[in-house]
């Protein structure tokens, strides 16, 4: 049984780091083998740059007709596959703004030839506010849409778009953007049609303790209803070129750890907890493993989004297992949801 919510308050508010990064780690060797953190190799790819929702904490977007927006063309993005797999990747993570003209058509064209020209890749694309943006522009239920995506080749969705699932936040910080409410329809849709997806947080934005506690209560009755998440992949606010980024203090390294223990806790339900190092650096990443997490997630070959915020941190395969490896545990390479990892 997970902690409640008023101890992940209290928790949160304790100076107690090194009690916390303990209780999280007792509770990650009883669900995951404590010899093992693992790690992926896939690539981020951003179809496109244009977007209609104008989120104060994006730098990568851009306004319709701006000079440089882009949309991808089916050969430039066989080509960024074609340099993962060469990496022994195994997975893509396509994801892009929220563009008004792009219909469901365009969206099936894509993951069709993509799994005709690539069958062994695994796509795990389109966040929650794409999904419903493709449902809305192409006058269909999210459920007729997540379902022809999925027949056309979509086989898993990231967490993408939850930033923090409270309606407080969201309406100061991405006003436009999917409530709360309607980032769980899609991603209780998805599971209900056999599609894993995974749940995120982006925190620091300015958000209290308890906006954070009742996205952790959200996932985790999703989860207990639906068991349809694989991991929970807290990360740091980015806020370099953000206007939001003027308006707020940045998280620190102490902030994240007990955040990802306080996830470790709360989310009973939840098999795998990620430690990142895109925001929080290679360093605080492992130190992560120390604080409940599993797995380091991926080498991520192109990264665009936080890279606009002024974030330069960059890895490899061979960084990631050796962070793993001093950290004290074996690294495995893992598939993107979470399968027949591989130990080398």
């Amino acid at each position: 049984m997970g902690i409640t919510q008023q101890e992940a308050l209290d928790l949160l508010r304790s100076d107690d780091l090194v009690g916390l990064g303990m209780a999280a780690q007792q509770v990650r060797n009883q669900k995951n083998d404590p010899r093992v953190a693992t790690y992926q190799i896939d690539r981020n790819i951003n179809y496109t740059n244009f977007c209609t929702e104008y989120c104060s904490f994006c730098a990568f977007y851009r306004p319709m007709g701006a000079k440089d927006g882009y949309v991808l063309s089916l050969e430039t993005i066989c080509e960024k596959i074609d340099e993962m797999l060469a990496l022994g990747g195994t997975g893509i993570l396509l994801q892009g703004g929220l563009h008004p003209d792009l219909k469901i058509e365009w969206y099936e064209n894509l993951l069709r030839a993509l799994r005709e020209r690539y069958p062994q890749v695994h796509l795990h694309c389109f966040s929650a506010p794409e999904i419903l943006n493709i449902a809305e522009v192409s006058g269909l239920t999210i459920r007729d849409t997540i379902a022809r995506l999925a027949d056309a080749g979509l086989a898993s969705i990231p967490g993408g778009g939850a930033e923090i699932l409270d309606d407080e936040v969201r309406a100061r910080i991405s006003r436009l953007k999917c409530t709360s409410d309607e980032w769980e329809e899609m991603h209780r849709t998805a599971h209900a049609l056999g599609l894993r997806t995974t749940a995120t947080m982006m925190f620091g934005c300015g958000e209290e303790h308890r906006h954070r506690v009742n996205h952790l209560e959200r996932i985790r009755q999703i989860q207990e209803c639906t068991g349809g998440f694989t991991a929970f992949i807290p990360w740091m606010f980015a806020p370099e070129n953000t206007p939001l980024g003027k308006r707020v203090d940045q998280a620190t390294a102490v902030d994240y750890l007990k955040m990802l223990a306080v996830s470790r806790l709360y989310l009973d339900n939840f098999d795998h907890i990620q430690s990142s190092w895109l925001t929080p650096g290679i360093k605080v990443c492992q130190v992560g493993l120390q604080f409940g997490a599993d797995d380091v997630g991926s080498i991520l070959i192109e990264e665009n989004v936080v890279y606009a915020a002024g974030v330069r941190n960059r890895t490899n395969e061979i960084e990631l297992r050796r962070i793993i490896t001093d950290a004290g545990y074996i690294p495995a390479q893992r598939d993107t949801l979470y399968r027949s990892y591989a130990l080398k």
